[in-house]
């Protein structure tokens, strides 16, 4: 990845880091790199049979695409011939089946919050997202229009017939991927489309009225400047939508980006490429962070940022699922799924021929009753789970929490990480007594701090894992 801007550090980023702030984004612990096949193919009624299930998460994934973007390392495929998508949805209502069957009826089954993703899941025609509704009410019995369903979607896809069935159906959130409202920069990044389509797309969104939209940008694209970004920011305020997503560019093994490669030659040459481009990174994510604080905007996390006077997504105020203690029930073959002791799912693959091979045996699959692919989370890990979802969100860890889920404290378990983020200038010190907050420095690096926190055992699966 080459880098049009290396200017020195603008007054208001964040200083050169000691360490390279971007390693990994975290958006769940363990990895699925980490995840392996299960020798014991435990039941799924046994892994739920004492677990809470009065306030689960569920989510149905549907990996489609009409196009694969250059930094896209998510499991989904290209298109969906000979009817696929009915074969997929005909395998994810077997899924949805055994696994409400596998939560039984012993005591109360309530889904507090619902999430479509992919892939794209508006890829799926009008009546196939009307079946898809249906699956998660009459199979699953999550009751859509009583609490937050986010859907993600792309702008070729959100059409107005489309939209109206989600707004019909309650979804309260819709993301779409815009990326860049820079054409030039759209192309950098191997996501083919005209700026045209995107305004069209956000008009019909807006048009159905779904209290909640949330816009995806990217910052670090090739040939980007604080100009260019701040045009994007501006184009997408235009809009004035509810959250906006602020996404570093990573170029991962596997994705088309890293195909097209682009690294100068030599391990020194690299490496100076590389913390060029970290510096555009980290200076244009305090120019977009600034701004969107100056426009009214809320951080929620490094990513994140609400509109202050924001709806919000949920209907009954706060959202009441917590993914540090609750369960999640993942449908579809790039869904993960968790109880307290196992977190599990299908096997993963970046590569679109082992992609193809993973759904095909997905929708052929009669037997839905077992977790075939998973990690086990013991108490070490769960508390490891805890601290780094909590303290990667900007409102941070309440240690009274910690200390009621575990009767320890995380800065007794997490002595050495703790000090160092503190050595490092990544931990708010004024933040009130029995509160471990990021400062502003430490969200900035975020990607770094997730990564920090992983446990050696995660870390040496992560790196035997085969890339596929």
């Amino acid at each position: 990845m080459t880098t049009a801007t290396t200017a020195s550090t603008t007054a208001g980023a964040p200083a050169p880091p000691a360490v390279r702030p971007y390693e990994s984004y975290v958006y769940a612990y363990p990895h699925k790199t980490a995840y392996r096949p299960l020798a014991d193919r435990p039941a799924l009624r046994e892994l739920w049979a004492a677990e809470p299930k009065n306030a689960l998460s569920l989510y149905l994934h549907i990996p489609f695409c009409e196009v694969r973007c250059g930094f896209c390392n998510l499991f989904t495929r290209i298109g969906a011939p000979d009817e696929l998508t009915t074969r997929y949805l005909d395998a994810l209502d077997r899924q949805a089946a055994a696994v409400r069957d596998a939560l039984g009826d012993d005591g109360p089954v309530r889904f507090a919050a619902a999430a479509f993703g992919g892939g794209t899941p508006t890829f799926l025609t009008a009546g196939e997202l009307e079946r898809l509704c249906d699956i998660a009410e009459k199979r699953m019995g999550a009751d859509l229009r009583a609490v937050p369903l986010s859907v993600e979607t792309s702008p070729s896809t959100a059409t107005a017939d489309r939209l109206a069935v989600l707004a019909d159906r309650g979804t309260t959130r819709v993301s779409i991927g815009v990326q860049s409202f820079v054409e030039a920069e759209a192309r950098a990044a191997v996501r083919p489309q005209r700026r045209a389509e995107v305004e069209a797309a956000l008009g019909r969104i807006r048009d159905a009225r779904i209290p909640v939209l949330n816009i995806d940008l990217i910052y670090g694209i090739d040939g980007q400047t604080e100009r260019t970004w701040l045009a994007s920011l501006d184009a997408a305020l235009a809009w004035r939508p509810e959250e906006l997503y602020l996404y570093p560019l990573y170029v991962r093994p596997l994705t088309g980006l890293h195909r097209l490669g682009g690294m100068a030659s030599g391990p020194e040459a690299e490496a100076l490429e590389q913390a060029a481009w970290d510096e555009q990174r980290l200076r244009l994510y305090a120019v977009g962070r600034d701004h969107l604080l100056a426009q009214g905007y809320e951080q929620v996390s490094m990513r994140m940022f609400r509109r202050a006077d924001a709806p919000s997504a949920s209907r009954e105020g706060p959202e009441d699922y917590a993914c540090q203690t609750d369960g999640m029930i993942g449908l579809g073959c790039g869904a993960r799924s968790y109880t307290a002791a196992l977190h599990y799912s299908f096997d993963y693959a970046v590569d679109m021929r082992e992609i193809r091979s993973i759904i095909d045996g997905f929708t052929a699959a009669e037997d839905f009753s077992r977790a075939e692919v998973g990690r086990y989370v013991d108490a070490a890990e769960a508390r490891r789970r805890h601290l780094l979802q909590s303290l990667l969100q900007a409102a941070g860890l309440p240690v009274d929490d910690y200390r009621a889920r575990f009767g320890t404290d995380p800065r007794e378990d997490f002595p050495a990480e703790l000090e160092r983020f503190a050595a490092l200038g990544w931990l708010d010190a004024g933040a009130p007594v029995g509160l471990l907050r990021l400062s502003p420095l430490g969200l900035a690096h975020s990607d770094a701090l997730g990564p920090a926190l992983f446990s050696p055992g995660v870390r040496a699966a992560m790196a035997a894992y085969e890339r596929k």
